[in-house]
């Protein structure tokens, strides 16, 4: 991105500034009502309103000479798309020790005494239950919506410049001459403090989608932090003191004002632009609602508008450009072609995937085919303030703040799911994941929980719990290929471990498996069930992470990894696309990287079943990955002579012998039931043997697993083959020269003699029934 202005032209940049002198002192505070409407506070006394649709500007109220309005922030239009009864109103703070509640007309509801010295921040919390103000006195103070005093949350000694609320309106982030201060509302919760910066701090913010910290202050740096007080990234020191920083609202942007400057910022610190306006220092940034212009406070009377542009979008052969505020710029890289894509309103929000661009305005969605870009699909949006769209190869979900929406690519609303205490204001791409049949979404209130929504029908997935982890879970992902029954979804959790799973769950407690650990982000390709992430220093991607299910022994060989120390600190994962996959550095610059088109190749022929296609591609390529990927496939797929000739050519000789011994078995359940005693599903072999009639068998699999007790409470409890667990169990005592001690077997062992010719007889007659009972029953071994 660059960034270009201009005042008199029409623009091609980042920032497009609009400067409009209307106060005669400077303008201490903005705030935005809606997407196009703004209220500015200046030291003249005035409130002004600004209208862009209509470039109309009117004055609402002029305050009394003894107000110096300081802070202004707006009471929360909507809370999980519910409009607020209080919405139309502000609170103002100011120089005189009071805050005022106004009315969006100019009235002043209410002035309440609430700090000695000037109030130098108010801050309502995302419910609109609570709103805190800071002081010149040094203290933090906490009250009803309605103005009525709730308690002092803190004292300091020194001036409290800025004040932001947790996400979860249950903390405070304040300012502590160059400390940082997070104090929970509760009594005697854990106080957290850290010296942020080298002079006094001036402003803060929090954001409540990515839950990180934004800073700045006389030391002229402006940092990123995240709630443990961590520093994520430090900006080189500016020319002169930061006086304002703001987060927009989808917490993907932020934007950081000097003196004479403005500067646009990604999540991770970076510069997208930098900007220096005749402002005089900007005292206050304001975003508006759909995140697509700011507006600052600037010391010389001066509010300046900034709309951001040229923001831009990739996928495969197509680059797709935001030129202006209603018009984008598609670049078709193989043929040069271009297209413009007009808009009847301002684009908010856009995704580029699967072959389809889905462009959310102010009023409207438009859904373009990348084969056709003159006829797009159009539908009306009942809220205009798309925050999120995510893309799957069947279908597409749009987050606003009324909730979640599923739509087919025809324009056709698919379901919309809900679950208890919904937020859809704090979804972000990490939080919430799509594929072709499954919606996941993270709870925010209990965050060790994702629940997961069928996305045809919006209901919750088997038996309608949610999947449950036992820390707090940072980024989930969902596979986008293969069967709806072997979905799986990725999470990482906050000890950075990552774990896979299945999303298919009936009443049995899930197996979650770890498969990596200090991972920082992760992606799923696109078209096959291959993951990518980057842990600790290296770069990963784990081939068929199925494979943990399968044989974990496996799992290790079937990963290429890459050092990955030229992608520097805090790297993350754009895209996952064919064999390419996008890295975007700390420092916003973007690294490509290739892996073999081979796994993918592989993936494809084993979904189709196309296993002597499989097993050529091998033994082409010559890499023990690939045939350590096929033995696991042909293992999940029950094809065993597949699986045999990989496992004998990466020399697992132990292996080839039982899946050798597997083939040997009579009946086709024996077979099933060994081949889940491979992949370590000893329970589902179990069952599955006893729901078949096969007891013996099911005796025997826990005798030569060692698991005595259960092999015993088996024989007792369908009265066969007791003395053969005993005779077996006193066999393996004897080889290692100890004596029963089990009160259960020796309550059985009492007065029965071993006779393993017996014992052997019997044996062979329940293989003999077994291979009879298969003879007879073709249908079934078919």
């Amino acid at each position: 991105m660059r960034l270009k202005t201009s005042l008199l032209k029409e623009p091609r940049h980042i920032l497009y500034f609009l400067n409009l002198i209307k106060h005669k002192e400077l303008v201490s505070c903005v705030g935005w009502t809606t997407a196009d409407e703004l209220y500015s506070c200046s030291d003249d006394h005035q409130i002004m309103k600004w209208n862009l649709l209509t470039s109309e500007t009117t004055r609402v109220v002029k305050l009394p000479d003894d107000i110096y309005p300081i802070d202004l922030h707006w009471f929360p239009r909507s809370i999980g798309g519910k409009k607020q009864s209080h919405a139309e109103s502000f609170v103002l703070t100011s120089s005189d020790g009071k805050f005022h509640l106004i009315s969006k007309l100019g009235r002043v509801e209410k002035s309440v005494e609430a700090h000695c010295g000037a109030v130098l921040a108010g801050r309502w919390n995302y419910e609109g239950t609570a709103l805190v103000t800071v002081g010149e006195d040094g203290q933090v103070k906490i009250w009803s919506k309605s103005g009525m005093l709730r308690s002092t949350l803190a004292q300091q000694g020194t001036p409290v410049y800025s004040v932001a609320w947790g996400p979860d309106s249950e903390k405070v982030l304040y300012t502590s001459g160059k400390h940082l201060i997070i104090k929970p509302l509760q009594p005697n919760a854990k106080v957290l403090q850290w010296k942020a910066h080298d002079g006094l701090i001036l402003k803060t913010d929090w954001n409540s989608v990515n839950d990180l910290i934004l800073s700045a202050g006389e030391d002229c740096k402006y940092k990123v932090w995240d709630s443990y007080g961590r520093l994520l990234y430090s900006s080189q020191p500016h020319e002169y003191p930061i006086t304002s920083i703001a987060w927009a609202a989808d917490g993907e942007l932020f934007a950081v004002g000097s003196f004479h400057t403005l500067r646009l910022c990604d999540k991770t610190g970076w510069s997208y632009a930098l900007e220096k306006p005749n402002t005089g220092s900007i005292f206050n940034i304001a975003w508006s609602i759909d995140g697509t212009q700011l507006a600052g406070a600037c010391g010389n009377g001066h509010v300046i508008f900034a709309h951001v542009v040229e923001q831009r979008w990739e996928w495969k052969n197509f680059e797709i450009t935001l030129i202006k505020r209603r018009t984008m710029e598609v670049h078709n890289v193989v043929n040069d072609a271009v297209d413009l894509l007009e808009f009847r309103d301002r684009v908010i929000k856009a995704s580029l995937n699967y072959g389809h661009l889905v462009v959310s305005t102010s009023l409207q969605c438009y859904v373009f085919s990348t084969k056709n870009w003159n006829t797009p699909l159009i539908f009306d949006l009942k809220e205009g303030t798309v925050s999120l769209i995510l893309q799957a190869e069947r279908h597409f979900l749009l987050v606003d703040g009324g909730g979640l929406y599923l739509y087919s690519y025809e324009g056709r609303l698919i379901s919309s799911p809900k679950f208890p205490g919904m937020r859809t204001d704090i979804l972000n791409a990490q939080t919430v994941s799509l594929s072709n049949d499954t919606l996941a979404v993270k709870d925010k209130a209990d965050e060790k929980v994702i629940y997961i929504f069928e996305a045809l029908s919006g209901k919750p997935l088997g038996d309608g719990k949610p999947l449950t982890h036992k820390t707090e879970i940072v980024e989930i992902a969902l596979d986008q290929k293969g069967l709806t029954s072997e979905r799986k979804i990725a999470f990482i959790d906050k000890n950075r471990d990552l774990y896979i799973t299945s999303v298919k769950r009936f009443g049995k407690e899930q197996k979650i498996v770890k498969i990596g650990t200090m991972v920082q982000t992760l992606a799923w390709n696109d078209t096959s069930n291959i993951l990518c992430g980057i842990q600790d220093t290296h770069f990963t991607v784990w081939y068929y992470p199925n494979a943990v299910y399968v044989d974990k022994d496996l799992l290790p060989k079937t990963l290429y990894e890459k050092d990955a120390s030229e992608f520097s600190k805090n790297p993350q994962i754009v895209h996952f696309v064919g064999n390419q996959i996008t890295i975007r550095r700390a420092d916003g610059s973007l690294i490509h990287l290739n892996i073999s088109p081979y796994p993918a190749i592989l993936h494809e022929y084993v979904s189709s079943s196309k296993w002597e296609d499989a097993v050529r591609l091998c033994r082409f390529v010559k890499d023990q990955t690939m045939w350590a990927c096929l033995a696991a496939m042909a293992v999940a797929n029950k094809d065993m002579a597949t699986a045999e000739i990989a496992y004998a050519s990466i020399g697992e000789i132990d292996k080839v012998q039982y899946i050798n011994s597997i083939k040997d078995l009579p009946s086709k359940e024996s077979r099933m039931a060994h081949i889940l005693l491979f992949s370590g599903n000893t329970q589902e072999a179990e069952t599955l043997l006893l729901q078949t009639g096969l007891i013996y068998q099911a005796i025997q699999v826990n005798i030569n697993l060692y698991n005595w007790d259960r092999a015993l409470e088996l024989a007792v409890k369908h009265k066969t083959h007791v003395d053969t667990v005993l005779a077996y169990r006193q066999k393996f005592l004897e080889d290692f020269g100890k004596k029963e001690t089990n009160k259960r077997f020796l309550q059985y062992a009492e007065g029965l003699e071993v006779d393993w010719n017996k014992i052997k007889a019997k044996i062979e007659m329940e293989i003999a029934k077994e291979r009879e009972r298969a003879a007879a029953s073709p249908a079934v071994r078919a």
